[in-house]
């Protein structure tokens, strides 16, 4: 091999070295920028998970406190107002008894309500539990809870979620659609929990309404949040259906 041709390929040898250590330094930016590209959007998606708890727990705080404000004065001061109408008249010590014992009941019950750790660390079937008594208790509608399969405790954050759909749809259910009944399941399966909740009301036709009037882009986005899905079934004069689906990924506690 003369001087030229060791030339030409000390030459060619030194472009392809630069080409590799190029490509290589190119791939390794890229990967690094691929990856902070992921960094930041978990983080993104973390902090807007974290924004879309605490407003449902601010939102699950304003329906606790409205309830309260209508308990007051529907329940406990209708209560109160029996056991003055009762001592006014002499009835028997027994009758405003009873009165007043239930009214203290009452106020034991808002005061649970009241406590933060009760707001902050939701249990989904007490929670839920609580909202149907409340409602047959002051004659809103007939509401019941069914329970089935063997429950399985989720991520608490996963259970606000869940609860603040739900206290969406009963809102609707108990201001709009004039329903008399109110059933709501919590079916925990094998690998899935199956939430349903169903009412007897009005309902509405779901091929000429956007579903503003219960939030239905709300619902599936907040369901999303946990990666599970919602789905609103509804006929006119026959009710409507909430359906959430949530595979046991990464929620369980």
């Amino acid at each position: 091999m003369d001087e030229t041709e060791i030339q030409s390929f000390l030459i060619i040898s030194s472009v392809v070295v630069l080409v590799i250590s190029f490509t290589m330094i190119s791939l390794f930016l890229l990967f690094r920028k691929k990856k902070n590209d992921l960094i930041l959007e978990k983080r993104l998606a973390e902090q807007k998970f974290e924004q879309e708890i605490a407003k449902a727990q601010i939102e699950i705080r304003e329906e606790t406190f409205r309830n309260i404000s209508w308990e007051l004065h529907d329940n406990i001061g209708q209560l109160l107002t029996l056991a003055k109408i009762q001592l006014a008249n002499n009835l028997p010590k027994d009758e405003v008894k009873e009165t007043i014992s239930k009214s203290i009941s009452e106020l034991r019950t808002l005061s649970k309500l009241i406590n933060p750790e009760t707001l902050k660390n939701i249990d989904l079937k007490q929670a839920l539990q609580d909202e149907t008594n409340r409602f047959n208790r002051l004659n809103f509608i007939n509401a019941n809870l069914e329970i089935k399969g063997n429950i399985i405790s989720l991520d608490h954050k996963t259970e606000i979620v869940f609860f603040r759909i739900l206290q969406e749809f009963f809102s609707n259910t108990i201001k709009h659609a004039k329903a008399s009944h109110l059933c709501v399941t919590l079916n925990y399966l094998s690998s899935e929990l199956i939430i349903t909740a169903k009412d007897n009301g009005l309902g509405f036709n779901t091929y000429k309404t956007n579903n503003s009037g219960i939030g239905l882009s709300n619902i599936k986005s907040r369901a999303n949040l946990v990666k599970a899905t919602a789905k609103i079934e509804s006929e006119i004069n026959k009710g409507t259906k909430l359906t959430i689906i949530y595979p046991y990924v990464n929620g369980i506690t």
